[in-house]
């Protein structure tokens, strides 16, 4: 098998994407991309600069003949989401991306692929260094931390931009041409508890729960995926009001966006308890296999025997927190009335995680609707601070309002049924697009969203389908050379 995505068609597009898996960009950690796309504008000759949120912007004068035309913005985010398989050994800050070709798709080897915005990176890299492209004024925007809470995007400042037309290229379904996204806002609630020593005749357990699906926590949160943290609650609970269970640490899910894959917890029961906590863990693991089977086949629970814990969380913290962590909604939260399939409102329970005598849990909020997205959050910050928890909300970004009456909307209809002979699908997307943060801060802009297929990001899973690139390559280009004159 031929594993060289630089051979691919589009080349120019394959071979800039080869190139940024090189780079090391975890969210957080984007000082080599940065000076890589610095250096890869200033190569070109082109005007690049970084901002003072650590965007890098690269202009690109029109072609000849076509300098009276609107000006284009290319924005595409530098950062990737850092996920990895139990037992893969990748560090994100250092290691470059291995990549798959895996029949008509491309996926990395036990990671994320950076797919996601790595193809529309790579896509603005291509017009930028094409000689052959008939376009007007372009400015590439490539924004920083988008994954981990959108910075780069809410630090531009008003007048940096010049063009008239952003095209995000940060959607995930060819065919599909977007209008609107959810905003969000992050809850993060803490717990403080004392810890209390245990006497020997107890016995420690690890508990894990691993092999979930993941995913992208708006996109995918309407597929029904299992949540690993909602799943370990389960257990403990049930080991708490059952058989004595003494929670010693626990340590579930790994970013905000992202569906939690994974959680372990360090627990211990009474001997006398033991061997029947066992029994009903195995029951118990069966139980919830079966519900989820249909989309969760590689579900694994597993206690196992460890070494004691010295000390364990105070019981009445812990009883709070389950108890919590039970009633905290998780996942689709309500359906959108105006548009058919499309996910309104959303909570993420991304992160349950004890240290230093604390329980952070942290939820990511989603919705289409600026008051329902308040709501939601009223609902979850009363929900733990009736647990005895302390909850602090930030992070909050806007939605972005749909514009049927786009006018870079029809063009790009019209040009995509030329070119491939039907009507592309016009909607909304479930998840945070740097849209409506631009937007607030350039509201004349005239903005869409496209991309090409990409499914399971934000989890080791994530993979692209290879045709979909070229008819994406391919719109973009054609579009570009029917922008409209400016308006004078």
């Amino acid at each position: 098998m031929n594993n060289d995505i630089s051979a691919l068609s589009p080349g120019e597009v394959w071979g800039n994407f080869y190139r940024l898996t090189r780079v090391p960009r975890p969210s957080g950690h984007e000082e080599k991309i940065r000076e890589f796309m610095m250096a890869f504008g200033r190569n070109l000759g082109l005007e690049s600069i970084v901002d003072e949120a650590d965007n890098v912007i690269i202009r690109k004068p029109a072609t000849a003949g076509m300098e009276n035309r609107q000006g284009v913005i290319l924005q595409a985010h530098l950062d990737m989401v850092p996920q990895k398989n139990t037992g893969k050994i990748h560090d994100f800050t250092t290691d470059p991306i291995e990549t798959i070709v895996d029949g008509e798709w491309v996926r990395a080897n036990g990671t994320t692929l950076g797919a996601d915005n790595g193809l529309g990176v790579a896509a603005a890299m291509a017009v930028l260094a094409s000689t052959g492209l008939q376009h007007g004024p372009i400015e590439a925007l490539f924004t920083s931390n988008e994954e981990a809470g959108m910075s780069g995007a809410m630090g531009l400042k008003p007048g940096v931009l010049k063009g008239e037309i952003l095209m995000n290229l940060d959607s995930e379904d060819e065919g599909e041409l977007f209008i609107g996204c959810a905003g969000g806002v992050n809850v993060t609630s803490t717990f403080s508890y004392s810890e209390h020593a245990l006497s020997d005749n107890y016995r420690g357990f690890r508990i894990s729960v691993t092999g979930l699906m993941g995913g992208h926590s708006g996109l995918d949160i309407h597929l029904g995926r299992g949540n690993a943290n909602k799943i370990m609650n389960r257990i403990l609970y049930e080991g708490y009001i059952g058989y004595g269970l003494q929670l010693a640490s626990i340590d579930g899910g790994s970013l905000r966006n992202a569906i939690p894959r994974e959680s372990f917890a360090l627990a211990a029961l009474p001997e006398a308890m033991a061997d029947a906590f066992l029994d009903r863990i195995s029951l118990l693991s069966g139980t919830i296999q079966d519900e989820l089977r249909a989309v969760e086949p590689t579900l694994k629970i597993d206690a196992v025997s460890a070494g004691l814990p010295e000390t364990v969380i105070d019981p009445a913290v812990c009883v709070r927190l389950m108890k919590a962590i039970y009633a905290c909604p998780n996942g689709v939260m309500r359906m959108s009335s105006e548009m058919e399939g499309l996910v309104e409102t959303s909570n993420n329970l991304a992160m349950v995680k004890s240290a230093n005598s604390t329980i952070t849990v942290d939820s990511l909020l989603r919705s289409s609707v600026d008051s329902a997205k308040v709501d939601s959050e009223f609902m979850i910050t009363a929900l733990f601070d009736l647990a005895g928890a302390g909850s602090v909300v930030d992070g909050g970004y806007p939605g972005w309002k749909p514009n049927p009456e786009s006018l870079i909307l029809k063009i790009m209809q019209d040009v995509f049924q030329r070119k491939f002979g039907k009507i592309p699908v016009t909607s909304a997307v479930h998840a945070g697009l740097e849209c409506g943060i631009i937007g607030g801060a350039y509201p004349a802009l005239d903005m869409i969203s496209f991309g090409p297929t990409i499914r399971y990001p934000h989890s080791p899973d994530e993979k692209v389908h290879i045709p979909s690139v070229g008819k994406f390559w391919d719109l973009l280009v054609a579009v570009l050379s029917t922008i409209p004159f400016k308006n004078l």
